[in-house]
């Protein structure tokens, strides 16, 4: 097959665009951190990206996409990405700008579980755990979905990652912080964001980033991705007024909750991106913006420290986007109806593939934790959160 050179640069474009975001997780995790924790936290993202790397080349690729293995897992034919030619090409790219592509993925889903574990894990630690997270819960999951697993086999529809990437890392965000415990003083120290503009230039840059994440899972210069880059925008649109509009009642519009809202609905339009119109789109962005509103109350109220949220925005959203794709999918537009085109299996699938997936994330993401913390820790000392990881892990610290 010969290239298709259109396809390939805009590829290109969106890889890099979903790399950016692995250092935009840090910018928008580290302006809602203390002061003293804003090197560590960022630096996180940044290590996430480092180890999706060396992790994907040696392993994790050929985990997702090799042959599949009882619809659970791919085969080791791909391990250290041997097999794979420079002249090889499906679909008109070249299948080591496909690796490439969905080696960012994998990138980011560590980056936004991070979420759990901010100002008070260890660099150490965080770094084994990442690795055999992206093995043993990150790489099944884009097998199920994407490499020939038995959520691919059933018919479940993820366009760009609901499941795979967010379902996976909001809720191993929540098993994280479970296990690893609060923070020291949480509930009776102040915790406010310590520069809200980072977090809103993280903001806009994980937005700018997304349209090459949902747009460039069409993995074609087509009118299937400018449909996502549509339904992108709308539901990005939707969902941060939605948010910003029921903060409003009884309070005010605060800028950290519109920006919330926007991560929210893209997070709900992600599976959907590739099966829904653009009023399906807007309706999902909508939708998951009220349903993360409401879950990162209960668990402020629950008193859960799952400190900046991946669970109620990620998570959550993910999960609920899954879902709203059984309800919204159009088959004029893939193929496949949902339930408002009367297909009560295809929602069926959807419900299933989305509880399996979070089940999986959250169980197995807390029990390697619970052998991580059980074996070499997991958490720094009481005296390091005390000053602030840092100094203490990084020996920098802002200056005033």
């Amino acid at each position: 097959m010969d290239i298709d050179t259109g396809a390939t640069a805009w590829v290109l474009i969106s890889a890099a665009l979903v790399l950016m975001m692995v250092p935009a997780v840090g910018l928008f995790y580290g302006g809602m951190v203390r002061r003293k924790n804003v090197i560590s936290t960022m630096m996180l993202s940044f290590v996430a990206l480092a180890l999706g790397v060396v992790q994907w080349i040696i392993i994790g690729y050929s985990l997702a996409f090799g042959s599949d293995t009882a619809g659970l897992i791919g085969s080791l034919e791909y391990l250290g990405l041997g097999n794979i030619g420079l002249d090889g090409i499906t679909n008109g790219i070249p299948d080591v700008l496909f690796i490439c592509f969905q080696m960012m993925f994998a990138c980011l889903a560590l980056a936004i579980l991070s979420s759990g574990v901010v100002g008070r894990v260890k660099m150490s630690s965080y770094i084994v755990f990442g690795l055999l997270w992206l093995t043993i819960v990150y790489a099944p999951l884009a097998h199920w979905a994407w490499g020939g697993g038995w959520a691919s086999q059933l018919g479940a529809l993820d366009f760009a990652g609901g499941t795979v990437v967010h379902i996976s890392s909001g809720f191993a965000a929540l098993a994280l912080a479970l296990v690893i415990g609060k923070r020291i003083g949480f509930g009776t120290q102040n915790f406010a964001p310590h520069n809200i503009p980072m977090t809103l230039l993280g903001g806009m840059f994980l937005i700018l980033g997304w349209f090459g994440f949902n747009a460039g899972s069409a993995l074609a210069a087509d009118t299937l991705a400018a449909n996502a880059f549509l339904v992108t925008a709308a539901a990005c649109a939707t969902g941060a007024l939605t948010w910003m509009f029921i903060s409003w009642i009884g309070g005010k519009p605060g800028s950290l909750g519109f920006i919330s809202g926007a991560i929210a609905g893209l997070v709900g339009i992600t599976p959907a991106a590739g099966y829904v119109n653009v009023m399906g789109a807007m309706l999902i962005g909508i939708i998951t913006a009220a349903v993360c509103y409401f879950f990162l109350n209960l668990r402020m109220k629950k008193g859960l420290d799952e400190s900046l949220d991946a669970w109620a925005i990620h998570g959550m959203g993910g999960f609920t986007g899954a879902i709203l794709t059984g309800i919204f999918a159009v088959s004029a537009i893939c193929g496949v109806g949902g339930l408002l085109e009367g297909n009560i299996a295809q929602f069926g699938v959807q419900c299933l593939d989305a509880v399996i997936a979070a089940v999986y994330a959250f169980g197995v993401t807390a029990l390697l934790a619970w052998i991580i913390n059980k074996t070499i820790g997991l958490r720094a000392t009481t005296e390091e959160e005390y000053v602030g990881l840092d100094l203490a892990q990084h020996g920098e610290q802002l200056n005033d």
